[in-house]
């Protein structure tokens, strides 16, 4: 067994000088058991821990000692010494606390001797000047004044001179901090010593309280009082000193609190003091002289924000707030705090700041809980949730409780809980439950949306504070409408949160008032139920959250239920299993059963002995078509509440029957999971082994006694193994030629685990598990075949499982191998194509691990013997074999830059040289930093690496340095592209000196290069082709060259600085990097970052600058730590002063310069002040404002964008969100700039600031909640944007509405309305804010007359969020009410529009809000229905206008909707439907259109007046509305306008929206067997509506109405539709069959197509039952059609069209006992099956699936499954299919050619033409990606059960031909396959890895084949010629079947 071995503790040892050593010599007895020769053995010991034992025997000693020997001066001098060796030790050492107890446990008798020996020592350390030894000595004095009882009394003694010491100290520190300005680190250290001497001094002046208790020492000549007051000097500058950080500003503030709580007398007059400092009103003449001399500072100028923010810490943290100590003046002060604390809130907004703001806020809650014990009615009145204090601490509450910030989040919700409590404290007498104040914040809460997300936590606060039952009374909805919000993952766990505290809450609230367990069914029925519900039924991600995070709350409330849930879900699991949608009872099962094992509320044993679940419906769950059910299932097989759960045989079974068929899967999050599972499953198996091996022991060493374990230990061992043996066969095994990328990625990942669990070691047999016993020489190469993988994440998963495996697999040791490999990866290393030179650096990094490599290649003259080891001298054989590889691609990389300096065409075309830069930052990777030995050799690599890099860089600059990088090559010959590029050329000429500059050519050159070095020799042996083939440079080579050669440059430098260590010592000997290069790598990027165009230059170019950068934030060099200030400094100059003559781009976004920009001020310390980003910000805010007389644009332009990239970077957090309103404003006033440039940019800075504020738009709703905000919140967080944009709105609005209707159009009116309409309404926006959010309404208002289309629009979304919910009804009659009547004569139709939008958007609102159907809303509703009716006339023909006639209808059809959802009655009502039916009557719906199609607004009043007809229907044919019972019925609308007459409509608008609905009525009476109930709508459809249709499909040309009629015929009864074609159409049944069909194979429309076929299948199904003979050729060309849908080329639609129709005819052809369609087309149905179950869409695979679950409900394929699986993933669907296929042919009775058509199916017609691989021109042309199917995974299932079905097949003679005609194919076949393979160069898996693959698989497909030939009987003497050839047996030799 293995154990882990426990952290060792390193503690540093304590030495004595040697005066000291000599007097514990001097006293040391002969025996060595006195006192001194006791420290004197310990003061010799070289280890800490052994100090440590040897300290804690003095006390005892001391104690044995009698009392005259304590008087021995012996003693004395032990006693001093260890006084000074305590005092010598650091704070942080383990030491010191063993000696502070000893020092506490010395006897009574010897305490005086040993406090003034102390007294010596500490007196001796107060002395001290050395500026370095301050903080240690504060350090002493702090561990003095913690739990020692000497030290503390002699702090005491020497009070005066600490105090004197602490003001010294503190004073120099100070003075030294400001004179090394700049020098950030020193500082830091500096600013540390510092707060820790103003907690010292705090500690001193709480901790010795009897040396500040009397007057004594309060005389001005007391040299305590001078220590004191000089010490409140230095914090009160310490405070207002806006340099140091903000802890010692904090703790600064502390101390000066206390300090004048301990100085100032009278006391009572204490509070009046601080609190007229916070507010201000200091009277000079009221105060003492040593209070104005000591906090002058303070007294005399303005306060600032963070020092009044300081002080109110100060004052809740040191002042008494409880006990009794509350008067008047204290009362007024925790008052005037909070005052100050809110009025700060507003301002301060700096991340840090907001924060502290939070924390203290929350600290004044507490504080006001204390003071309430003890206070005054006046405070309690003060205090009470309705008062002004409290109102305004909620305000702050709304504006912060979603917060970016974590911290403030927090503290928002302990404030809410606090001012709770504190309204319950300051309530007189007990809480009544209808306390207005409590159920006034109920209200509010339940009305706000779900998607706030203060919302949950503020509602578990009241749960708490007033019970779940008040608040149910109010909605007993509630836990339903939570668990709705649990669909979405961000609010998941608020919900659960929040359901916790009320179903807790609730049980209590039962259990006290019902008795015995009647209380848990109303329990299960409130919060169960709902989940079981959401769990079978729910959307995926609802059930996956509410089980993640609500259903382990639940159980671990109730574990009771749990039998509860499992009763409910078996009885139906059976019955409902679920989709690939839903989970069903079967997946809320197996998630049931999975958390309460997972939480220790059920064991597995229990769970199958007591038959809770079978193993068959496990097996389901396993390969259930839902990904979480399959998750599901395997938790409930992996996870235990105990990791040493003996695992079961069933378990390991189901385990492997998992692996089989879910390694394919797509979805990552789902392989993310299945491998996390599986990790715990393989530690438990080995935690588990442990425990049975000791088991075992224990039963050998007991033998056979009665207590020995009842099973046997050993085989439990032995199945261990077999079972970790099998799941690796399973794995090895899935990584065949040809398989997916998911396939490998999870073996690949699961074995990584199981060498991770069970780790490869030599020589340990007893290890239960090693991998490395299961990899075989072919599994060996598998794993390195991997390397060749497209996939990068393929080839770090092969790479690392390599790593674990290679030390004890011998085939690395084999020179042969190792050789072969090295040759491969130079090779790939210089591939053109760009992912060949990942490889290339995988495979190079595995062989530098091997110990032989280096011998290895230099035995064989390769280009290592660059290096030579030397023999003498021992180091790591990974650095000499790195060492080795980077020079021998050094040498390789410098003749190929010569030849490329000579012509970088050649290069591109034949030795791009980024791979060999690749593969050397690669090897640098694998360097053992810590213990270099080679370091001469290194230093000169480095230093040539870089001299290398910049000569690559001076090659390759040009291109991607040039205006025009993407093309800087013609793609063609013609002329006058060849002119125009030679301007170009001519413009970067002086940059270049590249011959390919000086003529416009295409290049044609033979791959083979005339060099002359012994370096350049071995580049032409690695790149020389045998056919010398030419080569056509295109633009796209030579920029992939050069651009990507500049990216490994800048990766290489990068890591160069960032791996390398770093010595800033210029003679230190191990320094591989001197500082010079550094700055030179810096200079470089700089160069590089501002003067490059290509975007992926740059962007690779910042990545390695990022390195740099963060290399020199950490160096201690302040040479080198200064570098990134400077720089930055550099170019913000040199932007102020670019013109267009400056060198920076200016163009394509300021290239590199945001990101140069970015890099620097990412590398800054976050912790700190953030010094540089503040200067930044600043400067480049001032650029981007707008000047009167601007000398150039240029310097804006940048600006924009830099702020636009660093409004983006997520590095810099919350310390960009001060400069946010800034930006907002910059990008606003920038959209009114004369220049496009500017205007540009300022749109992508606005289109960023809208993403920082309002977070990434998740969805596709425009308007979703989800990234708005509230105003309040959006005004609390910017309040400078407030006056900002209420100026422009009303400068904006001043232009629209002009009285003249003079056009003008304002360029910030599209800005201002997109972000006002980002604001939405909330019920908790009260009257304490003081940014009002009225005055912008009247100004929106003008906004919404704009001439423009879609400002309008913007402007009435904007106008809802600053229009209150209650006062929506006011302003909706007031704005209906300012509409002209139709008499008037001046009518402006923009006006009217933009109003009515408005009304509109505010009637929306207001109809979706939270509100309950009181009297007050349905009073309001009224209202505006009245409104609405005296302005009716804009809805009808005396309106011109279409537009706002449309608008109108919009209304109405909103007001109708909603009316007839909420089955709202009155008189009224009915009078407004009336009204309704006469507009929808004298429509031109019903008359008849007039107008031309070119009217404008046309459409668009068309689909308005359908609508609201349509809508009309609906609320008519409702059973409810017949049952008024006032006698007046309402004039629905003339009979001649119905349905039917608007199919018949000319417009195509009306067609569309009719044939909508009717398509979405058929469906309601599909799924509703009573459709009586569903209304009148429906029942009158069925009047003729199949003749309609059909003659509308006919004369249909509008081909969304023609898709529409066709899905409407398509649900409808194919018998209705057939009996009417004759009289609708002329056409008999099997002539409109073909007309469907036609359609379907000729149409140009997807959707046409999916429904005609769709449709044609349903009508085949019903001919053929009824006359198939009639319809033999049209039953032809439908199964050719469905077949050419199912196509890999296929669109994924139409595939899904097939998969639809093959799940609808499965039992009626796939299934039949009759072969319906013939054996041949049958089978092509089959086929189309299994070639859709491999189709790489996901919702495709489980939509055919369903064939199975068809199938399986068959009663002839039933009874022969011995598995009842219905809904299954593809993978196990695949394996059924052929098993119920191989069933069919058996009960068809057709064996024999069924066989032959498999074997078809087997070999694959469509790999037979022969084929010759030609490797492609295209760069990043990577093959075939293959994300799902698996050829060979088909071919071997298809296999396994031909291998079953072929004893009982019987060849008839008829066939025997063309069984010979296969066997022969098969032949041919093989022999082609054997001629490809021998063509093959060496090592192809590497070089021609996709052609060997697709060779690989067409020679297993052929092999199974010739073998199932020999099998059959009928094929011998084919087979036996075949078995003689050389082609047979190459193919089947290595195969094992």
């Amino acid at each position: 067994m293995v154990l882990k071995k426990k952290k060792e503790i390193q503690v540093d040892a304590f030495v004595l000088d040697h005066q000291q050593l000599e007097r514990l010599h001097s006293f040391a007895d002969a025996e060595g058991q006195n006192l001194a020769s006791l420290l004197l053995r310990c003061a010799l010991l070289p280890d800490g821990i052994q100090q440590i034992h040897c300290v804690k025997q003095i006390v005892p000693l001391l104690e044995k000692m009698d009392k005259s020997s304590l008087c021995d001066p012996m003693v004395k001098n032990c006693l001093d010494v260890l006084g000074a060796m305590f005092l010598s030790l650091d704070v942080k050492n383990p030491l010191k606390k063993v000696f502070a107890s000893s020092l506490n446990g010395i006897p009574e008798p010897l305490m005086a001797e040993a406090t003034q020996s102390f007294v010596f020592c500490l007196r001796e350390e107060l002395k001290t000047t050395d500026l370095s030894q301050y903080r240690k000595t504060m350090d002493n004095l702090a561990s003095c004044m913690e739990n020692n009882t000497i030290g503390k009394s002699s702090v005491n003694i020497l009070f005066k001179e600490a105090l004197q010491f602490l003001q010294k100290s503190v004073l120099e520190i100070e003075e030294e901090n400001r004179k090394l300005s700049g020098n950030r680190i020193a500082q830091t250290r500096l600013m540390h010593d510092l707060l820790m001497g103003v907690k010292v001094s705090m500690m001193l002046i709480q901790k010795i309280q009897e040396n500040v208790q009397g007057n004594f020492w309060k005389t001005l000549d007391s040299p305590i009082w001078q220590s004191m007051c000089g010490l409140l000097n230095h914090f009160s500058h310490f405070l207002i000193n806006e340099d140091l950080l903000q802890t010692v500003q904090t703790t600064a503030g502390l101390a000066v609190v206390l300090f004048i709580k301990t100085m100032f007398e009278p006391g009572e007059k204490l509070p009046c003091l601080i609190s007229d400092l916070l507010c201000g009103s200091l009277k000079h003449s009221d105060l003492p002289d040593w209070f104005v001399d000591s906090c002058g500072s303070l007294c005399t100028a303005e306060l600032s924000d963070s020092v009044l923010l300081f002080l109110c810490h100060g004052a809740l943290a040191m002042l008494e707030w409880k006990n009794g100590s509350m008067d008047r003046s204290m009362e007024k002060l925790l008052l005037d705090i909070a005052l100050t604390l809110l009025t700060l809130s507003t301002r301060l907004k700096e991340s840090v700041m907001a924060a502290s703001l939070s924390r203290i806020l929350a600290i004044w809650t507490a504080s006001a809980l204390d003071a309430l014990q003890s206070s005054s009615e006046n405070l309690k009145r003060s205090l009470s949730g309705n008062s002004g204090t409290i109102g305004k601490m909620l305000d702050y509450v709304y504006a912060h409780w979603e917060h970016p910030l974590d911290a403030v989040r927090h503290q928002t919700k302990l404030i809410f809980r606090n001012i709770l409590r504190i309204h319950q404290a300051s309530a007189n007498g007990p809480i009544v439950k209808v306390d207005p104040f409590f159920s006034g914040l109920i209200d509010n809460l339940l009305s706000l949306e779900w998607h706030v997300k203060g919302k949950y936590s503020s509602l578990g606060c009241l749960v708490e504070c007033v019970g779940i039952e008040n608040i149910l009374a109010m909605d007993r909805t509630i836990p339903a409408q939570i668990l709705g919000v649990m669909s979405d993952q961000s609010f998941a766990p608020y919900a659960s949160d929040l359901l916790e505290t009320m179903f807790v809450n609730h049980k209590r609230h039962l259990e006290s008032t019902l008795e015995g367990n009647t209380w848990i069914d109303k329990w299960h029925e409130a919060w169960v139920s709902p989940l079981l519900s959401i769990l079978c039924d729910g959307n995926p991600e609802q059930a996956t959250y509410v089980t993640d995070y609500y259903l382990p709350k639940l159980l671990k409330c109730s574990p009771e239920s749990l039998n509860y849930m499992i009763k409910i879900l078996h009885t139906s699991a059976e019955s409902n299993v679920g989709s690939c949608n839903t989970r069903g009872a079967l997946g809320a099962l197996m998630a049931c059963l999975r958390t309460a094992r997972a939480h220790g509320h059920l064991k597995f044993i229990y769970m199958m002995h007591s038959g809770l679940v079978s193993i068959t419906c496990i097996k389901q769950g396993l390969v259930h078509q839902h990904d979480q059910v399959r998750i599901d299932a395997l938790g409930l097989l992996c996870e235990s509440h105990r990791s040493t759960e003996i695992i079961s045989t069933e378990e390991m079974q189901l385990i492997e029957f998992f692996i089989s068929y879910n390694l394919n899967s797509q979805s990552p999050a789902v392989r993310q999971q299945i491998c996390s599972l599986l990790k715990k499953l393989f530690c438990r198996v080995h935690e588990s082994s442990q425990t049975v091996h000791k088991m075992q022991q224990t039963k050998s060493k007991q033998g056979l006694g009665k207590h020995s374990v009842p099973w046997d230990p050993l085989q439990t061992l032995h199945q261990y193994k077999d079972f970790m043996s099998s799941v690796c066969d399973i794995l090895f095994g899935a990584l065949f030629p040809g398989s997916s990328h998911p396939t490998r990625f999870t073996a690949l990942t699961v074995l990584g685990l199981i060498a991770e669990t069970f780790p490869v070691s030599e020589g340990q047999s007893q290890e239960l598990f090693q991998v490395a016993q299961e990899v075989s020489l072919p599994r060996l190469q598998t794993l390195l075949h991997c390397f060749a993988s497209t996939f990068e994440e393929i080839k770090i998963l092969a790479f690392d499982l390599l790593m674990k495996l290679h030390p004890v697999l011998p085939y690395f040791r084999d020179p042969q191998q190792l050789q072969l490999l090295f040759q491969v990866a130079m090779q790939l290393s210089t591939s053109t194509k760009p992912y060949d030179c990942v490889t290339a650096s995988y495979l190079l990094n595995f062989l530098i691990h091997q110990k032989g490599l280096l011998k290895t290649c230099l035995n064989n003259h390769l280009p290592l013997n660059t290096f030579q080891p030397d023999e003498d001298k021992s180091s790591d054989p990974v650095e000499e074999n790195t060492l080795a590889v980077v020079r021998s691609l050094m040498v390789n990389l410098e003749g190929e830059i010569r030849q490329a300096d000579k012509s970088l065409l050649q290069a591109a075309t034949s030795f791009p040289m980024y791979g060999r830069v690749h593969c050397i930052t690669a090897a640098l990777h694998q360097l053992p930093l810590n213990n270099l030995t080679l370091i001469p050799e290194w230093k000169e690599v480095v230093a040539k690496l870089i001299l290398m890099s910049y000569e690559l860089s001076a090659v390759v600059s040009p291109v991607v340095q040039s205006s025009s990088p993407e093309g800087l090559i013609p793609m063609d010959t013609d002329l006058d592209s060849s002119e125009r590029l030679q301007l170009i050329l001519r413009e970067i000429q002086p940059r270049d000196t590249n011959d390919y500059f000086s003529e416009t050519k295409l290049f044609q050159e033979r791959c083979r290069l005339d060099c002359t070095s012994e370096g350049a020799e071995n580049i032409c042996t690695e790149i020389r082709d045998e056919e010398q083939q030419t080569c056509d440079v295109t633009a796209q080579m030579v920029l992939v060259c050069c651009w990507r050669s500049m990216k490994e440059i800048s990766l290489l430098l990068g890591k160069l600085c960032q791996l390398l260590p770093l010595q800033a010592l210029p003679n230190c000997p191990d320094a591989l990097i001197t500082v010079q290069q550094v700055k030179e790598i810096g200079e470089y990027f700089k160069h590089h970052l501002l003067k490059s165009r290509h975007r992926g230059a740059f962007e690779l170019a910042y990545a390695g600058f990022v390195k740099l950068t963060e290399v020199l934030s950490r160096c201690d060099d302040e040479s080198l730590h200064g570098l990134p200030e400077r720089w930055l400094c550099n170019v913000l100059e040199e932007i102020k002063s670019s013109d267009p003559s400056s060198k920076l781009c200016a163009t394509r976004r300021s290239a590199g310069i945001p990101f140069y920009i970015q890099a620097l001020l990412a590398s800054e310390p976050k912790k700190g002040k953030t010094r540089l980003l503040k200067m930044t910000m600043k400067e480049l805010i001032s650029l981007v404002s707008p000047s009167s007389t601007p000398p150039s644009t240029i310097p804006q332009v940048h600006a924009l964008n830099i702020l636009r990239a660093l409004f983006k970077d997520t590095r810099l957090g919350e310390n960009i969100i001060p400069y946010v309103a800034d930006g907002m404003r910059a990008a606003i006033l920038g959209f009114t700039s004369s220049v496009w440039a500017v205007r540009n940019s300022s749109t992508l800075l606005f289109s960023t600031l809208i993403t920082r504020i309002f977070g990434v738009k998740r969805g596709k709703d425009e308007n979703s909640k989800k990234n708005r905000m509230t105003g309040r919140e959006f005004f609390t967080r910017f309040p400078n944007l407030y006056p900002f944009l209420l100026s422009q709105l009303e400068a904006v609005a001043s232009t629209v509405d002009s009285g003249t209707g003079e056009f003008k159009l304002h360029p910030s009116l599209f800005l201002l309305l997109l972000i006002l309409g980002k604001l939405y309404p909330s019920p908790m926006d009260g009257t304490y804010s003081a940014l009002n959010m009225a005055p912008f309404a009247p100004f929106i208002l003008r906004c919404g007359h704009s001439p423009v289309y879609r400002s309008r629009e913007l402007a009435g979304r904007a106008l809802v969020p600053f229009i209150m919910v209650n006062q929506v009804p006011q302003t909706v009659s007031s704005l209906l009410a300012g509409l002209p009547d139709c008499t008037d004569l001046c009518v402006r139709q923009n006006a009217i529009h933009g109003t009515l939008l408005q009304v509109f958007h505010l009637l929306q609102s207001y109809l979706e809000s939270k509100h309950r159907a009181n009297s007050d809303f349905l009073q309001g509703l009224r209202s505006i229905i009245t409104c609405v009716e005296a302005k009716l006339w804009l809805a009808k023909w005396q309106n011109p206008c279409l537009v706002t006639r449309s608008t109108y209808l919009d209304i109405l059809i909103l007001l109708n909707n909603y009316l007839g959802k909420s089955k709202i009655k009155g008189t009224e009502l009915l009078r407004f439907w009336d009204q309704i039916g006469t507009i929808i009557s004298d429509s031109e719906l019903a008359t008849g259109i007039s107008y031309s199609s070119a009217v404008p607004g046309l459409p668009q009043y068309l689909q308005s007046i359908t609508k609201l007809f349509l809508s009309m229907l609906t609320v008519t044919s409702d059973p409810g509305f017949a049952n008024y019972s006032s006698p007046a019925k309402p004039k629905t609308v003339k009979p001649c306008l119905s349905v039917a007459h608007l199919l018949h409509s000319e417009f195509c608008e009306v067609r569309l929206l009719v044939l909508e609905a009717t398509v979405l009525w058929l469906k309601q009476g599909h799924s509703n067997s009573v459709m009586e109930e569903r209304g009148k709508v429906p029942l009158c459809l069925l009047s003729g509506l199949e003749k309609i249709l059909l003659r509308m499909a006919v004369k249909e040309k509008h081909p969304e109405c023609f898709c529409k009629v066709l899905e409407a015929l398509y649900h409808t009864d194919p018998q209705n539709v057939l009996s009417e074609t004759e009289d609708a159409l002329k056409m008999n049944a099997r002539e409109f069959l073909h007309w469907v069909l036609n359609i379907a194979d000729a149409s140009d429309s997807i959707e046409i197509q999916s429904i005609s076929l769709k449709f044609a299948s349903k009508l085949v199904i019903h001919l053929v039952q009824d006359q198939q003979e009639e319809v033999k050729s049209e039953m032809k060309q439908w199964v050719g059609i469905v077949t050419s849908f199912c196509g890999d080329e296929q669109q994924t639609d139409l595939r899904l069209a097939a998969a639809e129709i093959l799940v609808s005819i499965t039992p009626f052809f796939l299934t039949s006992q009759k072969l319906l369609l013939g054996l041949s087309d049958t089978l092509h149905l089959w086929r189309c099956v299994v070639q859709l179950l491999q189709s790489e869409e996901q919702i495709v695979r489980n939509t055919v699936a369903g064939v199975i679950r068809q199938a399986q409900s068959q009663e002839n394929i039933s009874r022969k499954t011995e598995l009842g699986f219905q809904v299954v993933n593809a993978a196990m669907a695949m394996d059924l299919t052929f098993f119920i296929l191989c069933e069919l042919l058996q009960q068809w009775e057709q064996t024999g050619a069924g066989v032959l058509i498999l074997l078809e199916w087997l070999l694959g017609k469509e790999d037979l033409e022969t084929t010759t691989f030609v490797e492609n021109d295209y760069l990043f042309d990577k093959g075939e990606a293959n994300f799902w199917a698996e050829k060979l995974t088909k071919v071997r299932q298809l296999r396994k059960h031909l291998f079953l079905l072929i004893p009982v097949t019987h060849v008839n003679p008829c066939d025997q031909g063309k069984l010979h005609q296969l066997a022969t194919l098969a032949s041919d076949q093989a022999k082609h396959v054997t001629q490809l393979l021998g063509e093959m160069p060496s090592a192809p898996e590497f070089s021609r890895s996709s052609e060997l693959t697709q060779l690989t698989i067409r020679k297993e497909r052929i092999s199974t084949c010739l073998k199932i030939l020999s099998l059959l009987e009928a094929g011998n003497d084919t087979c036996r010629k075949l078995e003689n050839t050389n082609a047979y047996d190459l193919l089947t030799a290595d195969y094992n079947l």
